[in-house]
C-alpha cells in the first residue's frame, strides 16, 4: 500500500514545525508539501498531488476560505483537514459546506489527528463530535421537510445509508455484492442529485432531509 501524501498549509512556520515531528512518528505518512499561505499552496498544487492537506483558515496572501474554494476546480484536488483555533459552530459547518473533509481544534491530540488523516484518505470524511454537533446545530434553522429534487432509487438510499455509517466503497460493494466502481457510480450520482460537493456534504444533507434512520 502507497504511504498517505499529506500537505501542510499554515502561515506559522513553528506550527508546521511542530505537525513534521508529531507526523515523523506515524508510519506509512509523508509530508509531501508546505505552503505559508493559500496563494503558495494552490501554486504548489500545480505540481504537487497530494491525498490529504492539514490547512489553517487565517492566512495572509489568501485565506484558507478561499484556498479551499479555489481547490474544487482542480483535478487531483486533495481531501482537506481544517485545522484551526475558530471553533464556533457556524464556521466549522461553513467549510463542511464548502467541501472539506474534516475539522480539528489545534490543540487536537496527537491520536485523533493520526485517526482524522487516516480516515480522512480511506473514506473521504472524518466526523468527530465537535463537527457533528456544528452540523446538526445548523440543521436546527433549516426545514427538515425540505423536498429531495430528485426521487433517489431504493439503492441509492441504500448506499446512502452505509456511507453515513462511514463504510468504504470497498465495505459497501462487499456488503450489497456490487463492484466498487458502482459503488462510486452511486455515489456520484447521490452527489448531483442532492446538490453536494462531497461525501461530507452527503451526510448532512441526509440528516436534513431525513433520509436515514
Amino acid at each position: 500500500m502507497n504511504n498517505i501524501r499529506l500537505g501542510i498549509a499554515d502561515d506559522h512556520s513553528l506550527f508546521r514545525e511542530g505537525i513534521r515531528m508529531i507526523v515523523s512518528g506515524m508510519q506509512e505518512i509523508d509530508i509531501c508539501l508546505e505552503a505559508e499561505n493559500g496563494k503558495s499552496l494552490l501554486q504548489q498544487l500545480e505540481t504537487t498531488v497530494i491525498d490529504v492537506l492539514l490547512m489553517d483558515i487565517e492566512m495572509k496572501e489568501m485565506n484558507g476560505i478561499d484556498a479551499l474554494k479555489k481547490m474544487a476546480t482542480l483535478p487531483n484536488k486533495p481531501r482537506v483537514i481544517v485545522l484551526s483555533m475558530h471553533n464556533e459552530p457556524r464556521m466549522i459547518s461553513y467549510m463542511m459546506e464548502q467541501g472539506a473533509s474534516g475539522y480539528l481544534p489545534k490543540d487536537v491530540k496527537r491520536d485523533e489527528l493520526e485517526t482524522a488523516i487516516r480516515t480522512v484518505h480511506e473514506k473521504g470524511v472524518y466526523l468527530n463530535e465537535i463537527v457533528s454537533k456544528s452540523l446538526l446545530a445548523g440543521l436546527q434553522h433549516k426545514n427538515r421537510n425540505q423536498p429531495v429534487t430528485q426521487e433517489l432509487s431504493t439503492r441509492e438510499k441504500e448506499v446512502l445509508a452505509l456511507i453515513c455509517q462511514e463504510y468504504t466503497a470497498q465495505q459497501i460493494g462487499e456488503k450489497l455484492f456490487i463492484s466498487e466502481r458502482t459503488v462510486e457510480g452511486h455515489r456520484r450520482n447521490l452527489c448531483q442529485k442532492l446538490d453536494v460537493k462531497n461525501t461530507a456534504g452527503l451526510v448532512k444533507k441526509a440528516l436534513l432531509l431525513n433520509l436515514i434512520n
